[in-house]
């Protein structure tokens, strides 16, 4: 899972959280970074920061959707932003929570993102 915030608190909780959790996490400060991140080995998740320094979440998620080997990853988006719902949905993200969030939200919506990811996957 790739985690993508410029928020070194945040970014450090939530790595910390999900690897508690048994995630495998990879880290990322902005939208450039992730990008550098996604390939050899591509992450199962993305949770993202929209609102980032050097390239925001909406550049990446449209650079990475330009990728076919990577396009399909589900993201998640987590943002301070009110309208988070409508922004999440046009860059199609898979979910969104508004900060702050609760813990057990973020751990349901990431189980059920990898679980619909792996049928998905299993499928083809």
């Amino acid at each position: 899972m790739l985690v993508v915030d410029d928020d070194p608190d945040i970014l450090e909780a939530l790595s910390e959280i999900l690897e508690a959790e048994g995630f495998e996490i990879r880290r990322a400060r902005n939208g450039k970074e992730a990008l550098d991140r996604l390939e050899p080995d591509p992450p199962q998740l993305i949770l993202l920061d929209l609102m980032m320094p050097v390239m925001d979440g909406w550049e990446f998620a449209q650079r990475m959707r330009q990728r076919p080997s990577v396009a399909g990853i589900p993201l998640i988006v987590l943002s301070a932003d009110r309208n988070v719902g409508s922004k999440a949905t046009d860059i199609g993200a898979v979910g969104h929570l508004a900060k702050p969030f609760e813990l057990n939200d973020l751990l349901e919506m990431v189980r059920r993102s990898l679980g619909q990811a792996q049928a998905s996957s299993a499928g083809r």
